[in-house]
This record gives C-alpha cells, sequence and structure tokens, in this order.
C-alpha cells in the first residue's frame, strides 16, 4: 500500500515539475495527434455517408473538418505564444464554434424536411465509438494542459474537440435508433443540443479575446 502510494505521488511530483517548454510539447501533440485522427476519420465518415446515404454521417465529416481548422489554428497560436497571437487565435476558435452550431441546425433542419432515412453503417457506427472516446481523452487532456501553461486558445479548442465528441455520440445514437428502431428522426434530434453548446462557447471564446 505504501509502495503505491509513494508511485503515486512520484507521479505527481513529476506531473506539477513540468516545465513551460515540456506543456508546450504536450500541448503540440495533442493537437497533431487531434489532427492526425479527424484526417484519417474525414476519409472514412465521408466513404460511409456515401455509401449509406446517411446525411448526418457526411455532416459528422464536415464537423471533423471544423476540428481540423481549430487544431490548425492552435498549433499556429502555439509555436508563437504571444498576446498579438491570442486575441485573432481566440476570435477564430470562436467562429468555429459558431460554425458548427450552424452546421448542426442546417443538418438537422435538411434531414427533417427532405424526409431522409439514412441505411445502417456498420463502419461508421465503429468510427464513431472510437471517436467518441479519443475526442473525450484529447479533450480533457487539452484542458489540463491549457491550464497547466496558462493557455486561454488550448483550453478553448479543448471545449472544441469536447463538442466533438458529444455530436459523435449523438449522431451514433442515431445511428443506432434507426438501425434498431427505424426511428430515423433520433439523429437530426439528437443533434440539436450541440446547437446551444456551440454558440454558448463561441460567445464566450469571442468574450474571452475582448477581455486581452
Amino acid at each position: 500500500m505504501h509502495g503505491k502510494m509513494r508511485r503515486r505521488s512520484g507521479d505527481l511530483t513529476r506531473i506539477a515539475a513540468l516545465t513551460p517548454a515540456a506543456l508546450l510539447r504536450r500541448g503540440l501533440l495533442l493537437e497533431y495527434v487531434t489532427l492526425g485522427w479527424n484526417g484519417v476519420g474525414t476519409v472514412i465518415v465521408v466513404s460511409a455517408a456515401v455509401e449509406a446515404r446517411s446525411v448526418a454521417l457526411a455532416g459528422f465529416g464536415f464537423d471533423s473538418l471544423i476540428e481540423i481548422f481549430a487544431s490548425m489554428i492552435v498549433v499556429w497560436q502555439l509555436k508563437g505564444v504571444d498576446r498579438g497571437r491570442e486575441r485573432p487565435a481566440l476570435r477564430l476558435i470562436g467562429a468555429a464554434f459558431f460554425l458548427l452550431a450552424a452546421y448542426v441546425l442546417g443538418q438537422a433542419a435538411y434531414t427533417i424536411l427532405f424526409n431522409i432515412h439514412p441505411l445502417p453503417s456498420f463502419v461508421g457506427t465503429l468510427w464513431l465509438i472510437a471517436t467518441v472516446v479519443a475526442m473525450l481523452l484529447l479533450a480533457w487532456s487539452k484542458l489540463v494542459t491549457g491550464r497547466q501553461l496558462g493557455n486561454p486558445v488550448l483550453s478553448a479548442e479543448a471545449r472544441v474537440t469536447l463538442i466533438d465528441g458529444y455530436l459523435a455520440a449523438a449522431v451514433l445514437v442515431g445511428l443506432i435508433l434507426n438501425a434498431a428502431l427505424g426511428w430515423w428522426w433520433a439523429d437530426p434530434l439528437a443533434s440539436l443540443v450541440l446547437v446551444y453548446y456551440g454558440i454558448r462557447e463561441g460567445i464566450e471564446a469571442r468574450r474571452h479575446a475582448a477581455a486581452l
């Protein structure tokens, strides 16, 4: 028992002792992992969307492009950390949130108005399950690193990643309900909750930028 406690204490000490340079490298690594995951995911999801004729999956592919955009903004900011880059970076992150909210709302309206019934997608379902887990872990790691580094841009983008995970979960629930029960309308309705989160976080990012 005492040995385990000493090991845990040592781990916490090493985490607390990370230098700003080490935290910066960790932040960049997290963004590179996010970029790689979403780059591969866009190809997989769009291919699955075409096969299943799923607007939800196609839309999630677009959401992955937004996440790629947000990650590129953070990489740009982390590689030149100064006040001059924090403000425009936060504004761009805020714009990504608004774009995400607009996408989700448009996707839901399109699916319901045109009575689109997607086919089941085994590949899309498996990828969404993996994406939910990956995005939640990445979001938590980015938030912790951003706070330790004192970087509001990385912390703001962590919420973009979190919403990406939530959206994957919403689309996943819709796909499962559609495949199991034929509830085609469950997908767009489940995704509407993200409109609120996207708008709220977009406003928060813009407000933070204005305060710098």
